[in-house]
């Protein structure tokens, strides 16, 4: 028996006419009619009793109506299912934070206009530093991972850079270099001999743009304090161990005893946000998702 002919039953016993039921389908009366009678001797049952102005169901045609349905019905789900996994619509996708990541505005709101435009996706989030990210994307253990990073790995990595981002230092309330009424901005060289808090490995994204930016002013930072996290960081800069550099959307984080300062200089140092995938990923997900945060940070600008 062929799907055809379910749908051919279907319709006789929605129409309970075959004449109907031909001009619904769009065919003539007599093969509607033949096709009838071909599933009743497949079945060896009869489904319908021929009446002078159509036909009724019988007892075993009404059961064969709600199964013919299901059968329809799971068809169709199958269909849509199917289609929609090949668009992209359906599945999973597993994308990484570096720990500053969810400061930035633009993390949450590309996520956000994913989750939006593909909602019977699941997204799951993982944080961590950068480099251990690359590693898991590479590993097939994350999708995709928004990263600070100068590390590259063109043989299993696509990088694709979204945005750069102004440094700040924060900076103990109290400590000289805040004291000065007016001065709203600090030159990297004023930072020079002083304790650098640093968080994360090397070749995460802030421990290298720190040491890359004090060596652009002349100097080396003397590292006072390395720390595993960010929320470790504020806390040392609070209890008046050090400074750090920061991306500037981090000013968002209001902590008692620690403040924050602009950088001034012919050269401002900055921290690039970048997206890293998996080099050949054929996931239209993943396809869905790196498309979509390009297009969000072309033209984008923080509130």
């Amino acid at each position: 028996m062929e799907f055809r002919q379910l749908r051919y039953f279907l319709a006789v016993a929605e129409e309970g006419h075959i004449t109907r039921a031909a001009e619904r389908l769009d065919m003539q009366q007599p093969p509607l009619s033949r096709q009838i009678k071909a599933i009743e001797d497949e079945l060896q049952v009869q489904l319908f009793h021929r009446r002078a102005r159509g036909v009724e169901l019988t007892d075993a045609g009404h059961t064969f109506l709600d199964e013919a349905r299901a059968v329809l019905a799971g068809l169709r789900h199958a269909f849509d299912a199917t289609q929609s996994r090949a668009r992209g619509e359906l599945g999973r996708i597993t994308v990484g934070f570096m720990p500053s990541g969810p400061f930035h505005p633009f993390v949450p709101l590309a996520v956000r206009r994913f989750r939006e435009s593909y909602p019977l996706v699941s997204v799951s989030i993982e944080e961590r530093f950068s480099t251990e990210m690359l590693d898991r994307v590479r590993d097939e253990q994350l999708d995709v991972a928004f990263v600070r990073t100068s590390r590259v790995d063109p043989e299993h990595l696509v990088i694709t850079p979204l945005l750069d981002e102004s440094m700040v230092v924060a900076v103990p309330a109290g400590h000289e270099l805040v004291r000065r009424k007016g001065e709203k901005a600090l030159s990297m060289k004023q930072l020079a001999g002083e304790p650098f808090i640093l968080f994360g490995p090397p070749g995460t994204g802030m421990y290298d743009a720190t040491i890359a930016a004090c060596g652009a002013a002349g100097f080396s930072p003397r590292i006072g304090q390395h720390v595993p996290g960010i929320t470790s960081c504020f806390g040392l800069v609070a209890a008046g161990l050090g400074i750090a550099l920061l991306p500037a959307s981090m000013q968002r984080t209001l902590m008692e005893g620690v403040v924050y300062r602009n950088i001034r200089g012919p050269v401002i140092p900055t921290t690039r946000l970048s997206l890293a995938a998996r080099r050949g990923d054929r996931s239209i997900v993943v396809r869905n998702f790196l498309k979509l945060v390009r297009e969000a940070a072309i033209g984008f600008a923080p509130a």
